[in-house]
């Protein structure tokens, strides 16, 4: 049994997820879905209209605004649903996999909303758009996966089977010991004494290297932190609000049923990135007005301002 999952007992606002990359031409698209398990993304309760591009599913992030997820499990059976925001578990932050994360539960049939990041057993702190400079991520130190929600949903494990009774076999044990007079003893190690002084396991010199150099890539990993901007859109903590939880028992099976992921862009990004139209140019090109321009005019003579 695994004991750190999450049952919200009260639950407040939405937000929703569905992930990936991009095409040329977006279409806005419904809930990301994945047979019965759907995540949202809402903005004062209301979904945020998403688009299909380049193999990626994208909403539209207000700056400033708070958000929240919906996320819903329409099969018969309970599950459990591992949420990151910006790669960081929405429960306490911690980046891991899908499989080892702290989950919510959600019965049969069920839809919860969550607001924002569980802080303790009885609050949380709501999500918001805002910079990748004053997100949570870069307060965390946590950059890598910013600008995205994902959702894993794993099914609970079934009871495994009894096992099957067979009788014992009999051993005829002076035969047994007849045959295997220089085999080891049961339960006997099949190795050689190790001689006191001596490391059952010596550390070879490619051993060591290979240590060093994974602690030296760590470390490299550590200083080449990217650059974070100002004009993309990431996940901040913002208002403290009473979201009371407790901790249920959920097996649940190794694999999720289904990943639901969503990126998150400013507009400008998204225009940027094909997934919205460019909006038509309500002024003329300043570089191609400048192409036009001509040394003479024949005007007669220069007009007086005054």
């Amino acid at each position: 049994m695994r004991p750190n999952m999450l049952h919200p007992l009260r639950m407040l606002a939405v937000a929703a997820a569905a992930l990936v990359l991009l095409l040329p031409c977006s279409m806005p698209v419904a809930a990301a879905q994945h047979g019965a398990y759907s995540v949202e993304v809402l903005v004062d309760g209301v979904p945020l209209r998403e688009h299909a591009a380049r193999g990626t599913r994208y909403v539209e992030a207000l700056e400033g605004r708070e958000y929240s997820i919906r996320l819903r499990n329409n099969t018969r059976e309970r599950v459990a649903v591992a949420l990151s925001v910006d790669g960081l578990n929405s429960i306490d932050a911690k980046t891991t996999s899908a499989r080892d994360a702290s989950k919510w539960i959600l019965r049969p049939h069920e839809t919860i909303t969550i607001n924002g990041w569980q802080t303790s057993s009885s609050s949380a702190r709501r999500f918001f758009f805002t910079t990748e400079e004053r997100s949570y991520g870069a307060w965390l130190g946590k950059t890598q996966n910013l600008g995205v929600v994902s959702a894993a949903f794993f099914r609970e494990r079934r009871p495994r089977p009894a096992p099957i009774w067979k009788p014992p076999v009999r051993i005829d044990e002076d035969s047994h010991r007849r045959e295997g007079a220089d085999a080891p003893a049961p339960g006997a190690p099949s190795h050689a004494p190790v001689p006191s002084g001596e490391s059952a396991e010596p550390r070879s010199k490619d051993q060591s290297a290979a240590g060093m150099s994974a602690r030296e890539s760590e470390s490299k990993r550590a200083a080449e932190k990217p650059e974070l901007s100002d004009d993309l859109a990431a996940t901040g903590i913002g208002e403290k609000y009473g979201h009371v939880v407790r901790r249920v028992r959920f097996e649940a099976e190794d694999s999720p049923a289904a990943v639901l992921s969503l990126r998150y862009e400013y507009h400008d990004t998204l225009v940027r990135l094909g997934v919205l139209p460019r909006p038509y140019a309500s002024r003329e090109d300043p570089l191609a007005r400048r192409e036009r321009a001509r040394g003479f005019e024949d005007t007669g003579f220069a007009p007086d301002p005054y």
